[in-house]
């Protein structure tokens, strides 16, 4: 792979508010596809002739295309024909990489955030370097696997920890070993291409507010609870970072009814209490299980066994512990809770709306907190989205043009 050669630089600020028309008229045709340009027009506040000449521009990047209309013209029809426009699904692909405690997931989509193939490899034991470089090797073989004749535009990264997007560094993540992992760095020495990195709470807020749930856009908080647990929120136009993209730790928030020992050396803290690797330990000491496998815990639950059922549900009141909080200090439209055991098992996700209603003034759980939208591709979505947000939030940006994105 080769990286794309660099165009002058356009940091005036008609560069950049034509960069944000461009943004307007490519998210409004995701959102309304196949989409009259003037109908683009009339959402967007754009004049007609602004909207012809994006859509020419982003058809000319491979971003859209014209649905040429079958059939006879109609009779008594003058000028040119409405012919309408929507994305250009077949002509590039985002890579997608999560980087999870035991597992790495590399997955190819498309520009709608549809997850073209997914892989999981194991990778416990491998150094963070080792780890990359086997993820790139993956990526390379799924393009030529499964999107010979795409383009990819680059590879998103998403995990765990304190990630700074701004650098592409893993800062720490303490389930991994790493500390300060140039991440971006060494992916794009070994695949040539544009690569972006954040945090996988951050990411699936991204995902929600392009391809998820529609009151997203509004604000939204996503609670992510696997072997990590963290957090993310968005209001208005984009997600909080904090400095260095620090924000959303709520791996040590105190819960209630919980004596599990943490690594900070407090107990009751978030992360310890709920995570999966906890609640798989906690399945040995029970007798449930031989040695402490999660899926094979959540298999056992989703298949009706009351015994494992319960521990999910008790896991999930301190999953509502937590959620409660963060719907009182942050107030949004919608809350999102990411767990493999909300889809699968019966009643985890009544429960934590159940500790909401008891323990927060959310008006309406049932309306408010949901799961995610991406169930059983939210890790390579994750991945995927950490791309493609920064494609739909600038088009004119350097994943097709080399330009440096607008400021």
């Amino acid at each position: 792979m080769t990286s794309r050669a660099r165009s002058p630089q356009r940091t005036d600020a008609r560069g950049a508010r034509r960069s944000a028309s461009a943004s307007a008229v490519l998210r409004a045709v995701l959102d309304g596809g196949p989409i009259a340009r003037s109908t683009i027009a009339r959402r967007t506040g754009l004049s007609a002739a602004a909207v012809t000449g994006h859509t020419a521009e982003l058809a000319r990047l491979g971003l859209l295309h014209e649905l040429v209309e079958s059939g006879p013209e109609p009779r008594g029809r003058v000028g040119r024909p409405h012919v309408p426009v929507d994305l250009d699904t077949g002509r590039h692909v985002a890579g997608a990489l999560h980087l999870a405690v035991h597992h790495a997931t590399v997955a190819l989509l498309d520009l709608r955030g549809n997850v073209l193939v997914q892989h999981e490899e194991p990778h416990d034991g491998l150094a963070a370097e080792d780890l990359l470089a086997r993820a790139a090797e993956i990526f390379d073989d799924l393009l030529l696997g499964h999107a010979p004749d795409r383009e990819p535009l680059g590879l998103g990264v998403a995990t765990g920890g304190w990630v700074d997007r701004a650098s592409g560094t893993v800062v720490e993540h303490p389930l991994l070993g790493w500390r300060n992992v140039p991440v971006r760095d060494l992916l794009t020495g070994s695949t040539g291409l544009a690569v972006e990195v954040d945090g996988h709470a951050r990411a699936l807020v991204h995902a929600e507010r392009l391809f998820g749930h529609p009151r997203a856009r509004d604000s939204v908080v996503q609670l992510f609870t696997g072997n990590v647990v963290d957090a993310a929120f968005a209001t208005g136009a984009g997600v909080h970072h904090g400095p260095r993209s620090a924000a959303g730790a709520v791996a040590h928030l105190p819960v209630d009814g919980s004596t599990e020992p943490c690594r900070c050396g407090r107990t009751g803290c978030l992360e310890a209490a709920v995570s999966e690797g906890t609640l798989a330990r906690a399945a040995v000491e029970c007798g449930l299980l031989e040695r402490p496998d999660f899926p094979e815990l959540l298999a056992l639950a989703e298949s009706g066994h009351s015994a494992a059922a319960r521990l999910f549900h008790e896991r999930a009141r301190l999953v509502g512990q937590a959620a409660a909080l963060l719907l009182e200090v942050l107030n949004p439209a919608v809350l999102v809770v990411v767990d493999r055991s909300v889809t699968r098992v019966p009643g985890c996700l009544p429960i934590i709306r159940d500790e909401v209603r008891d323990r927060s003034r959310c008006p309406d759980p049932a309306e408010t907190v949901v799961g995610t939208s991406f169930p059983g591709t939210e890790l390579a979505t994750a991945g995927g989205a950490v791309l493609l947000d920064v494609l739909y939030d600038d088009p004119l940006g350097p994943l097709l043009t080399g330009l440096p994105r607008a400021s």
